[in-house]
């Protein structure tokens, strides 16, 4: 990179802030040069320093990400920790069975000796940033090295970095993320917790009320939450699960504000949003909303439409496909919700204009056009020269990995080819049959092996589909009901006989001879192959991509410009804000829980409502969570800046302490991810009230409240 753009970047980093106070997912370390004079106009009553600080106690070391795709945050000395109802759902459904439900029932460990290990679940705190831009630009601006070289170089940088950290800490890791379009490079260390177990969780008519109709809409009336507890050895460092860990003691954990909030207060956000693209140009975006999410909508909702149909017909199919379909399905709307909104917010052509000033900036100084000049006209070759790969890919890449069994069995076939023994399959096998339905998997692999033969031009030229071919006469559904009625995979117990007592090669040979092992490897092949071509010119988009947020930084000339999200520690600031979806509709800033009893629909699995939170609405037992009026508050919104990764994280006050659990966007600005909406764009929230009045009131959980602290 050149130096003008690190220099550039420097100032644009240290000048006072211009942006709208509502977007953003804001850097913690630039927070004092970046945003601090707006925070303290706009109300916050706390400074950059008692945020995020390398040296001393701070807001940050309560927050952690939670599993890898989600936030929590830690409301206790003995680190009990907080997130929503969906991010703890998988775990919830792991530890779930038809005669323990805790998905329908819900779970209140009374007793730490109760609480549940939940396998394989890690919380990961955040312990400083560090600027490495320096030292990366210094090799990849090295002209005298090679690429390769270049490669090796960084490897070697990334490891000295990291040994250092770890010399100091052990326990610590070291990742290095881009910023800016690889403008700028940050070294994030971090600590990660290996015994997390489950505490608490209301059931699913509370903690997913609404399902999927309400999903991404308001008003809304969801207890997105759920508990779990941090464990650590004695001496409070990360461990593997063991019966002598003891509950971890945090270097800070969040207070508990039970005043409520009223329009215009002041609030943020801490947490590490997923992934954002508001740099994209406008054929990304096209290919994004003709490509991707029209091809993951098709395939998902036919998948879902199977998956549901089984689910309801079967309590246990409904427990090993509940987080399956959650995922899924959540995307699924996503997809469809940021298509309409795209084209209702007329969103490619405001990116055209975007472009258009940037070249019309750019064309007013020749240097510019030597820098910049090629960067959206490779863009746009890139993403029109990939358009077939691209549908193609999105096509296997969806419909492929949805065909468990065989997806599984030429998983296995593979890792015993490499080596893997009896041991390790038996390992494996047991998680995945935990989760899977026989029955449901044939229906779901013969729609989606038929989908894709219909959709993909080329798919019969492919070896899985000529298999298909030259021994079921290209009957699909034929193939699927014998390969499946034969095959040793049909069971955890059938594959577990078949490999038992055997050695290496013959192992090897009954995976060459069993028929979803054979169209399993074939099958996974074809999707990797796919997968590799639908992202041909990676690369050389990544590099042009550079190129043009290297430009538009220089374009807004020292203006104060946060990175895209990815999944990095990020602060975003607002205030409690109603909003007008469409004429002469305007939506109040809260919910209450007579909205959930205006909502119930008796035998709706979606809308049902506890008979205990009904007894206790009709009594008005709302106890010290009520409002001043005697109502109890469910959910809020704001205009904080958030995107998926964000869910569970923290929504405080002025004082930093919790109100809520920011859980969801709203639908009308659900392209928040590619441009900001400040007028719709809305975060919406479940109160902290409603979270301890279900844990006390309705759960008998109130020793889990006294645990927290209260701020007075």
């Amino acid at each position: 990179m050149k130096k003008f753009i690190l220099g550039f970047i420097a100032a644009a980093l240290f000048s006072a802030p211009v942006l709208r106070a509502d977007e953003g997912m804001w850097l913690l370390p630039l927070l004092e040069k970046f945003n601090a004079q707006t925070m303290s106009e706009m109300g916050c009553k706390l400074t950059p320093e008692q945020i995020y600080s390398i040296n001393n106690t701070s807001l940050k070391d309560a927050v952690v990400q939670f599993g890898g795709g989600c936030t929590g945050e830690i409301v206790s000395p003995e680190g009990l920790l907080l997130t929503n109802h969906h991010c703890g759902y998988g775990s919830i459904q792991a530890l779930s069975t038809v005669e323990h439900d805790y998905l329908k029932d819900g779970f209140w460990a009374m007793s730490r000796e109760e609480e549940l290990p939940a396998e394989g679940l890690t919380v990961t705190f955040v312990r400083k940033f560090v600027d490495v831009t320096a030292e990366f630009e210094a090799i990849y601006n090295n002209a005298k090295m090679k690429d390769a070289a270049k490669d090796k170089a960084i490897s070697k940088l990334k490891s000295k970095l990291s040994k250092a950290e770890k010399k100091a800490d052990k326990y610590v890791d070291c990742s290095f993320v881009p910023m800016y379009g690889g403008n700028q490079y940050f070294m994030i260390v971090t600590k990660t917790f290996k015994d997390v177990r489950l505490v608490g969780t209301p059931p699913s008519s509370i903690g997913k009320f609404g399902g999927d109709t309400d999903n991404w809409m308001w008003p809304r009336h969801t207890g997105d939450f759920s508990m779990f507890r941090v464990y650590a050895d004695a001496n409070n460092n990360p461990a593997e699960y063991s019966e002598s860990n003891v509950p971890y003691r945090p270097e800070n954990y969040l207070r508990i504000s039970l005043d409520g909030v009223k329009e215009n207060d002041f609030t943020m956000i801490m947490g590490f949003p997923g992934r954002t693209n508001r740099y994209i140009t406008a054929s990304e975006l096209v290919e994004r909303r003709d490509i991707d999410n029209a091809i993951r909508a098709e395939v998902r909702g036919i998948r879902q439409d199977i998956l549901m149909e089984d689910m309801l017909a079967d309590p246990k199919v409904y427990i090993q496909y509940a987080d399956k379909y959650a995922n899924s399905s959540n995307y699924w709307k996503n997809s469809i919700g940021m298509n309409e909104s795209f084209i209702k917010q007329d969103v490619e052509n405001r990116r055209l204009e975007t472009e258009a000033e940037f070249t019309a900036w750019m064309n007013e100084d020749p240097e510019r056009v030597a820098k910049y000049g090629t960067a959206i006209d490779a863009i746009n070759k890139i993403i029109s020269d990939r358009a077939s790969e691209r549908r193609d890919g999105m096509y296997a890449t969806e419909t492929f990995p949805a065909i468990e069994l065989l997806a599984f069995a030429g998983n296995v076939a593979d890792r015993i080819a490499s080596g893997e023994d009896a041991a390790w399959v038996k390992k494996y096998a047991e998680a995945f049959y935990k989760n899977f339905s026989l029955p449901t998997d044939m229906k779901v692999a013969k729609a989606m092996l038929s989908l894709f033969k219909e959709k993909v031009a080329s798919a019969e030229d492919g070896e899985l589909y000529k298999y298909i071919a030259d021994n079921y006469a290209g009957d699909i559904d034929r193939f699927v009901d014998d390969v499946y009625a034969s095959t040793v995979f049909s069971s955890e117990e059938s594959l577990a006989n078949a490999l038992e007592g055997k050695d290496k090669d013959a192992m090897i040979s009954l995976m060459d001879s069993d028929k979803a092992a054979v169209a399993g490897k074939l099958l996974n092949a074809e999707r990797n192959a796919y997968a590799l071509k639908m992202n041909k010119g990676a690369k050389e988009l990544a590099d042009a991509k550079k190129a043009y947020v290297g430009g538009l930084l220089e374009m807004k000339d020292g203006a104060p410009i946060y990175p895209d999200a990815n999944l990095t520690l990020r602060l975003t600031y607002g205030k409690v804000l109603p909003y007008s979806p469409k004429d002469a509709v305007m939506y109040c800033y809260y919910t209450t829980l007579k909205g959930v009893m205006e909502k119930e629909q008796p035998g709706n699995h979606e809308f049902e409502v506890p008979q205990r939170l009904k007894d206790l609405y009709d009594a008005g037992d709302f106890g010290r969570y009520a409002m001043e009026d005697g109502r109890m508050p469910v959910a809020f919104i704001t205009n904080n800046d958030i995107t998926g990764g964000n869910s569970g994280s923290p929504i405080m006050n002025a004082e930093g302490e919790l109100i809520g659990l920011a859980f969801d966007g709203n639908w009308e600005a659900i392209s928040g991810d590619v441009i900001f909406e400040p007028q719709l764009q809305r975060c919406i929230n479940v109160d902290i009230r409603y979270v301890l009045f279900i844990i006390d009131k309705f759960g008998g959980a109130g020793h889990l409240v006294d645990e927290m602290t209260i701020a007075e």
